[in-house]
């Protein structure tokens, strides 16, 4: 129930959002007789592609909370949430960030993810699985790795980089679908191209196919940010800790209880796929990662 909360509120957001910002700057309808108006349909796409990506990041840390039940640490209630406050700090501080809030979520899985609207302003929260099973120096070089996605500014990036694949995934659907039902039609019937429901079914399709190509884009930059925060967790911490902290993950790699949909991305780990589905994928294989630290070593 709180999920379908939080996808209409996040929804109705981005409507207003955007309605607002484009009566703000002036853009009248980009389809006219004249054909499409290339100038307004590009800002179009931009507010309501930007209006999604922007709006979901700067209420990520309150979604984060709510979609996993974080428990926040205000003040340590025994020694292991003590050391927790303490290694996040002295790790921040070594990363030249400010400190975020620390939390724990119920999970019987080993993870842990950050989240914030920007460096300085983040969340760092580790799951029970993860502590009552995990070495001290593993936990340590998994926060580490959390701090290492925060300092990179990681979170704006992939807001940003969704913003651009919104924004021409939009802008293209609509010139094909544009194009598609100017064919379509007759040339008595041509002026009226871009107008009614087939139109708007078309858009649709090509949203869905555009989609599709663009989510490689925005998971393969997913990937490659995962290979530095571990390059910056095995900075913070060490290069055999990091390691030792991804065997673990992997040897536990079937363990239930995985973070909820929209909070994948900024786990430390998800689930393998395989074929084109690996393509999609937030993470890379573990074998991969590994690997990567134990040739810098």
């Amino acid at each position: 129930m709180m999920r379908i909360v939080l996808f209409l509120a996040t929804n109705l957001a981005v409507l207003l959002v955007a309605s607002v910002t484009l009566s703000l700057l002036g853009v009248d309808h980009y389809v006219s007789g004249a054909g499409l108006n290339l100038g307004s349909l590009l800002v179009f796409c931009a507010v309501f592609g930007f209006a999604g990506s922007l709006i979901s990041l700067f209420m990520s840390k309150w979604m984060a909370k709510k979609s996993t039940g974080t428990y926040i640490i205000e003040q340590a209630s025994n020694a292991d949430e003590q050391w927790l406050l303490d290694t996040v700090a002295d790790l921040a501080r070594d990363a030249g960030i400010k400190m975020p809030e620390v939390g724990i979520f119920n999970s019987q899985q080993s993870n842990a993810f950050a989240t914030g609207w920007n460096k300085n302003d983040a969340l760092v929260a580790v799951s029970t699985g993860l502590l009552q099973r995990f070495r001290q120096e593993e936990i340590r070089a998994v926060l580490a790795h959390e701090i290492g996605h925060v300092a990179n500014g990681d979170m704006v990036t992939l807001a940003l980089v969704q913003g651009v694949v919104n924004t021409f995934v939009m802008f293209f659907a609509r010139i094909a679908a544009y194009a598609v039902d100017s064919f379509l039609k007759s040339d008595d019937e041509e002026e009226n191209a871009g107008e009614g429901i087939g139109y708007f079914i078309t858009v649709f399709v090509f949203e869905i196919l555009f989609g599709i190509l663009a989510s490689f884009v925005v998971a393969w930059f997913s990937r490659y940010r995962e290979y530095r925060a571990d390059a910056a967790g095995a900075s913070l911490s060490s290069n055999h800790a990091m390691i030792g902290a991804l065997q673990r993950l992997k040897a536990e790699y079937d363990m239930p209880g995985d973070l909820p949909g929209q909070m994948t991305a900024f786990g430390i780990s998800s689930h393998l796929k395989q074929g084109i589905s690996g393509l999609m994928a937030s993470h890379p294989p573990l074998d991969d990662r590994i690997a990567a630290l134990q040739k810098q070593g």
